[in-house]
């Protein structure tokens, strides 16, 4: 089966943690942090390879993940930063938000590389944070975690013009005798599982050709396979409808077109909406005396401006008429690729940086726990303790940092004393 469509889970890398540690030398039993920075987290990055055709690389195995930045060392030596991890799709694929179904790239056109989840920061190491006030910090910062999403790959075929029409009425044989490609032929009521694609050349231009799989009534609604055909045709410019105007299985031409422009009309308004030409096939099968079916299709399409070309597939008469015909309609379509625009923002859903803080017991007092953190400290400086307003404030930050719980596991109790910067505050939940 035509593998066109995958689901799978990506991680960037998560920041190196900065490092704590103190310049110990001879002479200098004292020294100051030199504490290094932690390493970047590797990206996870999706790169077209023209070589692909299919996500067949992404059906059987669901998780990818870039690598990890490394810590910080000791004597201020910056952790290594991780690998990106690059995963190849074929041109027109489309990554979207698995839950939401939002776009959040569109590999094709100008976009040959994107950068679809960053990798964290590194944590900075407590060389930083030497102070007058703190001149030995015991703290570095912990590196940004890594981001992790589960994404939709959609495969939407881009071709100029897009074959569309019943199974059997002869797509699949008229794309083989215009183009190099090589579909498979079949009496089978899917006759193709996958569109083909082939270049046709003319001596007005070439462009490229889909044959897109045998459409049945309910496609839109997602009978048989119709959704993962129909989206094949979302990047063409101009739709070709092929019928079998002999009724060789005995439907009616003209309710064909109807009922393939209502599966359109269903699945995407704008899609029936695009230029359409009928290739009115099997003439060789049409015999004297029957009612023509190729004048019909003309009264009841031409007038609304569906010129229609008889053909036969194949001995190839009319067959270079039709390509014209394709050819000149394209001449006066828009040349604008469709492009999927952005819709989902990893990096808007990114956790809060960790902000960097330790929790000690006092060594000659069990129950006096000493908070240290330049944010901590930060906050002390301009927040008035003395308003009832401002200790609240105060509070709640702590909350919100995740300190107070921290003390908690640390195992702080009621009554034990909060000491921070100089300021002695009474536990209390």
């Amino acid at each position: 089966m035509f593998a066109d469509r995958a689901k799978i889970i990506i991680r960037s890398g998560k920041g190196g943690d900065g490092h704590v540690s103190f310049r110990r030398e001879l002479y200098v039993p004292n020294g100051g942090p030199d504490g290094g920075d932690g390493g970047r987290g590797g990206d996870v990055i999706f790169e077209v390879d023209k070589g692909q055709n299919t996500l067949g690389d992404y059906r059987h195995k669901r998780k990818f993940k870039a690598q990890d930045g490394e810590e910080g060392g000791k004597r201020r030596c910056h952790g290594a930063d991780g690998d990106d991890i690059v995963l190849k799709v074929p041109e027109g694929t489309v990554i979207m938000d698995a839950e939401s179904r939002k776009v959040i790239a569109d590999m094709s056109g100008d976009n040959q590389r994107q950068v679809v989840l960053k990798g964290g920061r590194g944590g900075k190491g407590n060389q930083h944070y030497a102070t007058a006030a703190m001149q030995v910090p015991k703290y570095a910062q912990p590196g940004q975690p890594a981001q992790e999403l589960e994404v939709l790959l959609e495969l939407k075929v881009i071709a100029d013009v897009g074959l569309v029409g019943f199974p059997n009425v002869g797509k699949s044989t008229f794309l083989s005798r215009v183009t190099n490609a090589q579909p498979k032929i079949a009496n089978y009521h899917f006759t193709t599982l996958s569109p083909n694609l082939g270049v046709v050349d003319t001596e007005n231009g070439g462009f490229v050709i889909a044959d897109i799989p045998g459409l049945i009534e309910g496609a839109s609604e997602g009978v048989g396979l119709g959704h993962e055909f129909l989206r094949h045709i979302e990047r063409t410019r101009v739709l070709v409808h092929i019928v079998d105007a002999a009724s060789t299985e005995g439907r009616d031409p003209v309710d064909d077109i109807y009922k393939i422009n209502k599966e359109l009309e269903a699945y995407n308004p704008e899609i029936a909406a695009r230029p359409q030409i009928i290739a009115a096939n099997k003439t060789d099968c049409i015999f004297e005396g029957d009612e023509d079916p190729v004048s019909r299709l003309k009264a009841e399409f031409e007038p609304k401006g569906i010129k229609v070309y008889p053909i036969s597939a194949v001995t190839g008469k009319g067959v270079r008429e039709l390509l014209y015909g394709i050819r000149e309609l394209l001449d006066h379509s828009p040349l604008e690729p469709v492009v999927f625009e952005q819709e989902f923002f990893p990096e808007d859903v990114l956790i809060t940086e960790n902000l960097p803080y330790t929790v000690e017991r006092d060594k000659d007092d069990p129950h006096i726990f000493v908070v240290e953190g330049p944010k901590i400290e930060k906050m002390l400086g301009y927040t008035n303790l003395d308003s009832e307003k401002g200790f609240a404030f105060f509070q709640r930050f702590l909350k919100d940092g995740g300190i107070l719980d921290e003390m908690e596991k640390a195992g702080i109790q009621e009554g034990d004393t909060v000491r921070m910067y100089g300021f002695d505050f009474d536990y209390y939940k």
